[in-house]
């Protein structure tokens, strides 16, 4: 099945292209543009959305979801918590002035994402609802051999997971654990954990590509008291932005290419309309004062390399799993899919101007600076919080980790991997609950795949590039440049990590949580659906 010859050449010659992976900004994709995504190629199947004008729709803020009261649960150990009942329903919305309300998926009513706000250290239940109509509003592929759980599964089945949170196992959102329309599902979410910015999505087996793409995602900030004593921007000056990509068809709505278009299955998707909050490239009103901007990458596939076009500097403050020790200064950021970033903006020197947040060439939205001089009592404290670095001395394993690509003998790649395992393959990976390892994850592909790890945090420890070749041939790491240690800003906790092609990304993890069986896997949704992804098991 693997067409070998080709993959020596390719990864020779990424072999001293690795290093150069790393930026003092951060890190940059080698992303893989074979996917014909090019206007040529759907010319007559969508329409041109770089053709839309910019910056004509106010950006939406997200709707906030309330309890509906409080509820006891026996089955989850839960006593007396905020009880939300969430319908997961179909919507249709304007993305953009001049097309039609499209159809999508929401947990809300309107065109942003919801947004939950929960404390640190109080639990609160979620009932799921499924309210879907039978058939999805994209087109079905046939599922793989491998997905063996979606069998009978209806075309529109869901489970949510709550990205980032240490959860119990039966509320976790394992793909298995999807469920049909008219059938619910009653999670706990405990927060005993930091304040962060985590965010919720679909996550049910062989599908969350297309219900994420439909718009099955949200926000969840944990607040908690410590950083709310800081005295950050806050209220109507702390702005949530969900950034993504989408594709319409001729008729405005949502496009997702179908399989026969793309081969055996779509390795990525990119799309040409990048969207913030439900809107194509909207605008925003801002004062000429302090910002603190949440932004989560929700791209099923397209890493960000975020900045301001007036080039103007930014804090990053946070990070996946909340504040970092202290704000890091930067002018440009890479976010891979499912990363999230905190960052202070300061509008007070920009008054009267037109600012756009951009990723390389594309425009993602403008702020509208206001022209007159406001009061800004918010603060920038040097200390943010204290984060203790965990020592390599204190993982009581390593693992070695591969991130495994696999090709016909036409040279498309066919499957994805983790470990050469597929995702129907006994467990391997075996765990001690409090126990900290060191997982060195080890990218023998062409791709820089963002790893995401469910109900732990972790730190980053270190890259360093390896020669594909010589472990293709013998399993041996022989390192081909010094270990680059993790660049500042990811230097707090982390859920997501990028993983560059030819390179060892170190990780150290502390299991700690709940015992049961989880999973890991790469959170580019393509990838993901074949077979890029493998369960893991706490045992206590």
């Amino acid at each position: 099945m693997q067409n070998t010859t080709r993959r020596q050449m390719l990864l020779q010659a990424a072999k001293g292209m690795a290093g150069a992976l790393l930026s003092r900004a951060g890190l940059v994709r080698a992303q893989r543009m074979s996917m014909p995504m090019s206007p040529a190629h759907h010319l007559a199947k969508t329409l041109d959305a770089m053709r839309l004008e910019s910056f004509v729709d106010p950006l939406p803020m997200p709707q906030v979801l309330r309890p509906t009261g409080i509820k006891s649960s026996a089955a989850h150990h839960a006593v007396d918590a905020p009880y939300f009942r969430i319908p997961i329903r179909e919507v249709q919305h304007n993305m953009h002035r001049d097309l039609p309300p499209a159809r999508q998926f929401s947990y809300g009513d309107g065109p942003a994402p919801v947004l939950f706000e929960a404390k640190c250290n109080q639990g609160v239940l979620i009932d799921w609802v499924n309210q879907l109509p039978p058939k999805h509003i994209l087109p079905m592929p046939s599922m793989p051999g491998h997905m063996y759980a979606m069998k009978n599964a209806p075309e529109t089945c869901t489970v949510a997971h709550l990205h980032g949170a240490r959860v119990p196992r039966a509320s976790d959102g394992y793909p298995e654990d999807w469920f049909g329309p008219e059938h619910s599902k009653l999670c706990f979410y405990p927060n005993q954990q930091d304040a962060a910015t985590l965010w919720v999505h679909d996550h049910a087996m062989g599908v969350s590509r297309l219900n994420v793409f439909a718009g099955l995602m949200g926000w969840y900030i944990l607040r908690g008291d410590e950083e709310a004593a800081l005295n950050l921007p806050a209220k109507e000056h702390e702005l949530y932005l969900m950034i993504y990509d989408r594709s319409f068809d001729l008729q405005g709505q949502l496009y997702y290419p179908p399989i026969p278009d793309e081969g055996a299955w779509s390795q990525e998707f990119l799309g040409d309309a990048m969207v913030v909050n439900g809107k194509v490239r909207p605008f925003c009103d801002v004062e000429a004062r302090k910002y603190r901007l949440r932004i989560a990458n929700t791209a099923n596939s397209r890493f960000l390399s975020l900045a301001l076009s007036n080039g103007q500097s930014f804090q990053v403050i946070g990070s996946d799993q909340g504040l970092l020790s202290s704000p890091v200064e930067m002018t440009r950021l890479v976010l891979a899919p499912a990363e999230r970033a905190d960052l202070l903006v300061d509008f007070s020197q920009a008054r009267g101007e037109k600012i756009r947040l951009v990723s390389d060439s594309l425009d993602l939205m403008q702020f509208r600076v206001g022209s007159e001089r406001v009061r800004d009592d918010s603060t920038v404290p040097s200390q943010l919080r204290s984060i203790t670095r965990i020592k390599e001395s204190d993982a009581k394993r390593s693992r070695v980790m591969t991130l495994d690509e696999f090709d016909s003998d036409n040279g498309e790649a066919m499957v994805m991997l983790l470990n050469r395992k597929h995702w129907r393959d006994p467990v391997t990976e075996i765990v001690k609950l409090n126990d900290t390892e060191i997982w060195s994850l080890v990218n023998l592909t062409q791709d820089t795949h963002p790893i995401h790890l469910h109900m732990v945090r972790f730190q980053v420890l270190d890259r360093q590039s390896f020669s594909i070749f010589d472990y293709l041939s013998d399993e041996t790491l022989n390192f081909t440049g010094p270990s680059i240690p993790a660049p500042l800003h990811e230097m707090g906790w982390k859920d997501v990590v990028q993983c560059p092609p030819g390179t060892v990304t170190r990780i150290i993890v502390p299991f700690s949580g709940y015992p049961g069986r989880y999973l890991w896997h790469c959170h580019i949704l393509e990838h993901e659906a074949n077979d890029m992804m493998r369960p893991y098991l706490v045992v206590a």
